[in-house]
């Protein structure tokens, strides 16, 4: 049950250290009980007073106390360490993450991979806290007890050693079948996760077209999928439970039963026979501990190995380079190809000089946002040729290229923090004279006028919610208050908003762009007029670049996009 990847955590060495020498102390402990109370309760048969006894009873007391603060500290120690180790598995987990970008979130599923990060963790953090201690006591506290017994009396030692590995093998196989059970319940909880997470962002489409309560549907399939899975891993391990329970309290049983038949025949003497059936149940306690949390810890392990699957993916690292901050002399010049396992994600080829705004314009599916994400450093290329001011680079997931962007995406992140804080997002030391005027300039300021503690009111998740065009205003407001970054990235920014929100962000986002260079993504043709050049996608490939003029004058792949985008409107 221990993976063995936990034996490589740091410190681990140290924490099984400690838990043997726990594990070697407890069963010191309860032989301790057991002899104070056998010699109490088998002097006070003989005929002894109980004053004569305090000693006896002593015994039993102290150990029964050390025994338990033992096992306190143990926890408290093992709480920490398993807190610390979590706190740096989701640390680097994230770190991961971010450095890989969208495409494993693509790959991995939105839901499975907020499932992982946030409940993921928390399973193997409860994984570390179980499984350590149960194992190591149930390897090393029987043994010690069973040769106490075996001093005590041979026989009844027999027993146990016969009946112990009967029970191993016997939750052996109950175990293998819970965990075929657990791998599909948590399969099965990945995909409700994905599929819950997927149904939440396209709620408003799936109104507009009517077909939410079809939709529904499918969740409930999903979710009674999970819940089937469940209620199976459950019967399972509840069976398994049940049956080391029956098998070592029989096994009790039939201890208590012979030395019974030896007491009557005289052939064992009361001590020997009291403390054996003392420590009998305590021998089988560690592997009853065990089966108890048997389905949490393998929940905890296939969360622990779906982290490291994560964390175990190849991310290829070039040699960081001093690149120059943009300005209007800077030249670049990009040609690369990307693919999403076999299909064509983007392939593109055009150069750009100084400050422009760049139209990225095709159809849904085109490979716009695809491109954006390559030039963001978010993707890297399958093949690629780019130069930054003839300075050659493999991708653009360069620290100082991606220090110069500001991304604003279809719907923006807002975060569960103030709304100063959320504006001043890129410029965290902003005055609060520079967020004003940025909350002016992106019409704000009625918002900011009707929200109960101004820019002190928190936002977000169980706090103020934004409309869209509001948290597209956030968006620009961060993108007005850091001038310092020249380099504009816009992923179909108003593709959700209705046409009169957009019209009057438009007017709010042209002064932006002025001496920047802009990357703008969209399908709406009122956009192009703006643009200093276009880009034409379709399908993945860069069908046609020039200007809007120009692109008017080939009657080519432009104008049969217009048209249909046209026809799309009517």
């Amino acid at each position: 049950m221990i993976d063995k990847k936990l034996l490589q955590l740091p410190g681990i060495k140290k924490i099984l250290g400690l838990l043997a020498g726990s594990a070697v102390l407890q069963a010191i402990f309860i032989i301790g009980q057991a002899f104070g109370l056998a010699l109490t309760i088998t002097h006070l048969w003989n005929g002894a007073k109980l004053e004569r006894q305090v000693a006896w009873m002593a015994l039993f007391f102290i150990s029964f106390a050390l025994r338990h603060l033992m096992t306190y500290l143990r926890e408290r120690v093992l709480e920490e360490y398993a807190y610390q180790q979590a706190k740096t598995l989701r640390s680097q987990l994230l770190q991961k993450i971010f450095r890989l970008g969208p495409q494993v979130v693509q790959k991995q599923g939105t839901g499975s991979l907020v499932t992982t990060t946030l409940d993921g963790i928390n399973q193997v953090e409860e994984y570390l806290h179980l499984i350590l201690p149960k194992m190591l006591n149930m390897m090393i506290i029987p043994w010690i007890l069973l040769v106490a017994v075996f001093v005590l009396d041979w026989k009844s030692g027999v027993v146990l050693l016969v009946v112990f590995p009967l029970i191993i093998i016997f939750m052996i196989i109950l175990g293998y079948a819970a965990q075929s059970k657990a791998d599909k319940q948590y399969k099965s909880f990945q995909l409700l996760s994905n599929h819950f997470i997927d149904s939440l962002r396209g709620i408003d489409t799936l109104k507009f077209f009517g077909i939410s309560k079809q939709y529904s549907k499918s969740i409930f399939t999903t979710s009674e999928r999970f819940r089937k899975a469940t209620m199976s891993t459950l019967k399972v391990a509840i069976l398994s439970t049940f049956a080391l329970d029956f098998f070592t309290t029989l096994s009790v049983a039939v201890v208590a039963v012979l030395l019974g038949l030896r007491l009557i025949n005289e052939t064992i003497f009361l001590f020997p026979a009291l403390t054996v059936l003392i420590l009998a149940p305590e021998y089988f306690l560690p592997i009853r501990d065990f089966s108890s949390d048997y389905h949490a810890t393998l929940d905890g392990k296939n969360a622990m190995d779906d982290v490291q699957q994560i964390l175990d993916l190849e991310e290829t690292q070039d040699e960081v380079l001093d690149l120059a901050t943009w300005s209007a002399d800077s030249q670049l010049a990009v040609h690369l190809t990307h693919h999403y396992e076999e299909k064509l994600g983007a392939a593109v080829d055009f150069n750009v000089k100084g400050y422009q705004k760049i139209g990225v314009i095709g159809m849904s599916g085109s490979g716009k946002s695809t491109l954006i994400n390559l030039l963001s450093g978010f993707l890297r290329p399958d093949e690629s040729q780019i130069q930054l001011d003839n300075q050659p680079l493999k991708a653009f997931d360069q620290p100082k290229w991606q220090e110069q962007l500001i991304y604003i995406p279809q719907n923006p992140y807002i975060f569960q923090r103030s709304v100063r804080e959320n504006i001043a997002f890129y410029h965290p030391d902003a005055s609060e004279e520079e967020i004003l005027q940025a909350v002016a300039v992106t019409g704000l300021t009625e918002l900011l006028a009707e929200l109960p503690e101004g820019l002190e009111t928190i936002l977000g998740e169980g706090a103020r919610t934004l409309s869209g065009g509001q948290a597209q205003r956030i968006a620009l407001a961060r993108a007005f208050l850091d001038q310092e970054r020249k380099i504009l990235l816009f992923d179909e920014p108003t593709a959700h908003l209705d046409i009169e929100t957009e019209v009057e962000l438009k007017e709010r986002m042209l002064p932006l762009m002025e001496n920047r260079l802009v990357f703008f993504a969209t399908h709406r043709l009122h956009w192009l007029a703006e643009m200093d050049y276009l880009l034409v996608m379709d399908h993945g490939q860069l069908v046609e670049q020039g200007t809007l003029e120009e692109l008017k004058q080939k009657n080519g792949a432009f104008t049969k996009l217009s048209q249909a985008l046209r026809g799309e409107k009517e």
